[in-house]
């Protein structure tokens, strides 16, 4: 059972490594394009500046539940990613909740308060705003109000359906979070 463990979780990194070193071939070969305007409704008008912004990579996680119809389908269960500064270090990791963990210990959970659909990539989850909830442990996210996620690529719900209840789907994503007080 620990080799099988060790194993998905290599794999998970492996991944995510490989998609963050794709978000920066991106953004350095985009570097010379302007950054898409965040829209108005996920910008908060009473924070006062950006404690951080980080790159993440990781997975969006769905369970394969009926609904109202009796029909399976996908439903959002919970992220699963890493976050890292403009050198490549890890600093955050972001998991159910939505909870975002630091290195230094502290921690939030977050609430949504406006999502916006991601222009720049049709298909992909959505933009968001959050409200910073919960926050415990001195550091880096202790004065944080607001997560932004920004610049969002893939993520979405598996393309193929779902055949068993309780089955679980994993789609790769990228994005930009912004933590702002």
């Amino acid at each position: 059972m620990y080799s099988r463990f060790a194993s998905r979780r290599t794999s998970a990194h492996i991944f995510t490594r490989l998609a963050l070193a794709l978000a920066c071939s991106v953004a350095a070969v985009g570097s010379a394009l302007a950054q898409s305007a965040v829209p108005a409704a996920l910008t908060p008008a009473d924070a006062t500046h950006v404690v951080a912004t980080l790159k993440a990579g990781g997975t969006q996680i769905y369970l394969c539940k009926r609904d109202a119809n009796n029909a399976l389908s996908w439903v959002f269960k919970a992220p699963s990613a890493e976050l890292y500064d403009a050198s490549g270090e890890l600093i955050v990791t972001h998991s159910a909740g939505p909870t975002w963990a630091a290195a230094d210990g502290s921690k939030i959970t977050g609430a949504v308060l406006q999502q916006a659909p991601s222009a720049d990539q049709p298909g992909s989850i959505p933009l968001l705003l959050l409200r910073a909830t919960n926050g415990a442990g001195p550091g880096l996210l202790a004065t944080v109000r607001y997560v932004q996620r920004l610049d969002t690529h893939g993520g979405a719900a598996p393309s193929g359906s779902c055949t068993q209840e309780g089955q679980e789907g994993r789609s790769p994503y990228i994005a930009v979070y912004r933590f702002l007080d």
